[in-house]
């Protein structure tokens, strides 16, 4: 009989000796996980980011913001924009807040800019423009590409940057606007970019290749679990062509509300206007 209890005693510690094993193994199972959850992401990051753009189209539309910070010679100016984008259609429409002038006063009115292929529509420009009238510029004729001409870059050109990744790291994961997301930094080549974008976007990046100081373009992207952007910022350089003055420029956009309506109607002919602008 002591044998008998000898016998269960020494059970029960086998039992107990295998209960703490798997709660060991258990732990052990669960930190593996968490490591793999918060390690770097699967596939190699210059080829995530070159088809980034496309998880955008996917999701045909979305909400932005823009930001975009302009430095030369100690001054540092900053405009702001918020809209709308459809990524299938390639059409935008951003409400842009100008900076205060020097004397303080700031804009009354805020510009609106509608982003087309090949186009950009600009209402309450000023500068001798009537009121109820558009002013239509053409992108293939601005030398950077209207990534920074109309003080907003088009998104959608944005992403189709990351198409000419050269370089690119996984910095770590994070959230923005509330988003769990994937940091990645590296640069940009402007001349690949060109190259491998859509056809809309192929010549304004190429025109940005040729026009700017470098065609290398610092960028910082933040990625979704479903890959797309919810946020990216480059870095741009060029010279300013009348005091030739080095110019940075640090475009931000971010992207949310997916799938949220983006109805642009361009101008009718008639709503554009015909006349000379005056330089401001």
């Amino acid at each position: 009989m002591a044998r008998r209890r000898q016998h269960r005693r020494a059970h029960g510690a086998t039992v107990v000796v295998g209960a703490v094993c798997c709660l060991g193994l258990g732990a052990a199972g669960c930190a593996r996980s968490d490591a793999v959850a918060q390690g770097p992401p699967a596939g190699d990051p210059v080829e995530v980011l070159r088809t980034a753009a496309d998880a955008l189209v996917e999701a045909g539309s979305s909400q932005t913001r823009t930001s975009l910070e302009m430095a030369t010679g100690g001054t540092r100016v900053t405009i702001r924009g918020e809209g709308v984008y459809d990524y299938r259609k390639r059409l935008g429409r951003l409400k842009v807040r100008l900076p205060q002038d020097p004397a303080g006063a700031a804009e009354d009115r805020p510009i609106t800019e509608l982003l087309a292929p090949g186009a950009l529509y600009m209402k309450n420009r000023g500068a001798g423009v009537p009121d109820d009238k558009w002013v239509r510029v053409d992108t293939a004729t601005l030398s950077d590409g209207n990534l920074v001409t109309g003080g907003a870059t088009d998104p959608f050109a944005a992403a189709e940057v990351l198409r000419g990744t050269r370089a690119a790291t996984f910095v770590g994961r994070t959230e923005v606007a509330g988003a769990r997301v994937r940091h990645y930094r590296g640069t940009a080549d402007l001349e690949a970019a060109s190259q491998a974008a859509s056809e809309v976007n192929r010549g304004p990046l190429g025109a940005a290749a040729t026009g700017f100081a470098t065609a290398r373009v610092p960028f910082d992207v933040y990625l979704d679990d479903e890959g797309r952007i919810r946020k990216i910022r480059h870095r741009f350089s060029f010279v300013n062509g009348e005091r030739q003055e080095p110019v940075a420029v640090a475009s931000t956009i971010l992207l949310y509300d997916f799938g949220a309506p983006a109805d642009v109607r361009l101008p009718a002919d008639g709503d554009i206007y015909a006349g000379r602008i005056a330089q401001e």
